[in-house]
């Protein structure tokens, strides 16, 4: 077979090295010696191939504001919220198409060519931050896969008019119906928030993915009726929570039987530690607390979790953030403690393999007939790559290069 790119030399999660043969958009042959010649090789000089990474959980309408609004004195999750109020009334196309579009060409150069991003639907803004991001899902469409949930910030109960613009965002071309039901006044109407988004969720055949109890306290408690309402209704597997900080604020008990709702609801769980690490614990004296969800017990028990960038330069986490799987990967291995082989195995499968279960990736993975969209990475081992955080020497998206590391780093010593 006459092959449109051949990767030689390519080593495998498993440490296996081999040479991978992709026609058109998808892998062909994968073997320890591919005796076809192409007139496009690449020699991956026994360096870790992967496939190409996911960040499930992004805000691009959000992104690289920071410069433009006043700064978040409390640090805190209601401040950054309220902080976004003004510029989200100044959105155009314009603004958010180079907003989001230069953090997807991050993205993009740092592996990542699969993403799915909340997008604020409100009174506030109305539909605005939609049809930008929109127009970027089209303009990237070529290279880059990109879902949109219609998330709404500011509530649904105590924001009139939300549920109708939520509604109007499904037929516009939102994919995934949103939810943030601790930010109701009373428990009643988080509860009816939840009930609101199944109702549309389950008139348009769409999943869900929620913010849930982003917060400290313990008293926030979403969760658990998430997870109820989503067995009452069969939407096993179609529900995502993100990240459900208070679960770490839960005595053990009352946690442990939340995980378990969790588990037969079949609900995927997304953790964002970069933002949570700077947003929770911000009352706190000492100790002060991680902000992040109970990782470890969630995996312990048969749950997929994943991890996201959440945000990049703006009012919920101001400084940081560079699109980079990696570079959240090792916060999550610190902030969570994954020390042993099998955590960093979990590790590298969160932004992987188990963020294609929540975004419903058909053809992932670097197997003959799926999709052959791949990095090669300059590490030997997913060890080496989380700790090292290297260059991405080759970024490939349905067998096309779309980004390549051009530079080299020297040293001047013996």
């Amino acid at each position: 077979m006459n092959y449109d790119l051949i990767i030689r030399n390519a080593k495998l999660d498993n440490l296996k090295v081999v040479d991978i043969g992709i026609k058109g958009n998808k892998i062909k042959e994968i073997s320890k010696k591919i005796r076809s010649k192409s007139e496009n090789e690449i020699d991956a000089k026994n360096n870790l191939v992967t496939p190409t990474f996911i960040d499930p959980h992004i805000h691009l309408d959000k992104c690289m504001i920071s410069d433009y609004i006043p700064k978040n004195v409390s640090g805190t999750l209601r401040e950054a919220i309220e902080l976004t109020w003004d510029k989200k009334r100044k959105y155009t196309n314009k603004d958010i198409m180079m907003r989001a579009g230069t953090v997807i060409k991050w993205a993009i150069q740092n592996g990542t060519t699969i993403m799915r991003t909340h997008v604020d639907v409100d009174p506030i803004g109305n539909l605005k931050p939609l049809e930008g991001l929109l127009e970027v899902k089209e303009k990237f469409k070529p290279v880059f896969d990109l879902q949109i949930v219609a998330f709404p910030q500011e509530g649904i109960v105590q924001s009139p008019k939300t549920i109708e613009l939520m509604e109007e965002a499904i037929k516009m071309g939102a994919d995934i119906v949103g939810g943030m039901p601790h930010n109701e006044m009373i428990p009643s109407d988080s509860i009816k928030h939840i009930d609101m988004c199944f109702d549309l969720a389950k008139k348009y055949n769409k999943d869900i993915d929620m913010h849930v109890d982003e917060t400290d306290d313990p008293n926030s408690q979403t969760l658990q009726y998430l997870a109820y309402k989503t067995i009452k209704e069969k939407y096993f597997g179609r529900v995502t929570a993100g990240h459900t900080c208070a679960l770490a604020a839960y005595n053990d008990y009352y946690a442990a039987k939340v995980i378990n709702l969790v588990k037969e609801a079949q609900i995927h769980m997304i953790t964002n530690p970069v933002t949570n690490l700077m947003l929770e614990g911000r009352l706190d004296k000492q100790p002060i607390r991680r902000g992040i969800t109970r990782v470890k017990e969630l995996i312990a028990n048969g749950i997929n979790v994943a991890y996201g960038q959440d945000c990049i330069k703006d009012a919920f986490y101001p400084t940081w953030g560079k699109a980079d799987m990696l570079e959240v990967g090792l916060v999550v291995a610190h902030a969570a403690q994954f020390t042993m082989t099998e955590e960093i195995e979990t590790l590298y499968k969160m932004p992987t393999y188990n963020s294609s279960k929540i975004l419903k990736i058909k053809s992932y993975g670097i197997e003959v007939g799926n999709q052959a969209s791949l990095n090669i990475i300059n590490a030997k081992n997913i060890f080496e790559m989380f700790r090292i955080q290297p260059e991405r020497l080759f970024v490939i998206k349905d067998g096309k290069i779309i980004a390549k590391w051009t530079s080299e780093k020297q040293l001047f010593i013996e």
